[in-house]
């Protein structure tokens, strides 16, 4: 099955990816390699903002991250050209949760966005990844995720 089909089964529609807001681009391709300046746990009703533990609940952070995937996929199909298909392996993911005091379950919330990528890509999508809780992040967002990813 193709990943635009799987992606269809899922239910998934990838947005117009974002364009940087500072002095970066949304992602670079090195050899084999892309990487994927960090997605916000945004989408066009606004997404997810707030401090997990204190205005956003585990659950919804969680949620905030597939959004976050559904975010890098939106920016590695710009990558590459809307084919999906070339994706080897996911490598690496690293993300953040702005995170209130006491709240530790930071791999919980990142999971939403590890989960993502094992459905579209299957084994494929099994990746290394950092888990980190930080004080701020983004315009006030709940989440945010970067990506390393092999392609051919």
């Amino acid at each position: 099955m193709s990943i635009a089909a799987r992606l269809t089964e899922l239910g998934i529609d990838l947005p117009a990816p974002a364009a940087a807001v500072a002095n970066y681009v949304p992602f670079v391709r090195t050899g084999n390699l892309v990487h994927i300046s960090g997605q916000l746990s945004n989408d066009a009703s606004g997404g997810l903002k707030g401090t997990v533990g204190e205005d956003v609940s585990p659950e919804q952070a969680n949620a905030g991250a597939r959004l976050c995937g559904i975010n890098l996929l939106a920016q590695l199909n710009a990558a590459l050209d809307g084919d999906l298909d070339r994706v080897v392996r996911v490598v690496k993911l690293g993300g953040f949760v702005q995170a209130g005091p006491g709240f530790t379950a930071i791999p919980a919330v990142i999971n939403g966005c590890s989960d993502l990528m094992v459905e579209v890509f299957g084994d494929a999508g099994r990746h290394a990844r950092s888990a980190v809780g930080v004080y701020q992040l983004p315009l006030g967002f709940a989440v945010e995720v970067d990506a390393v990813v092999e392609v051919r």
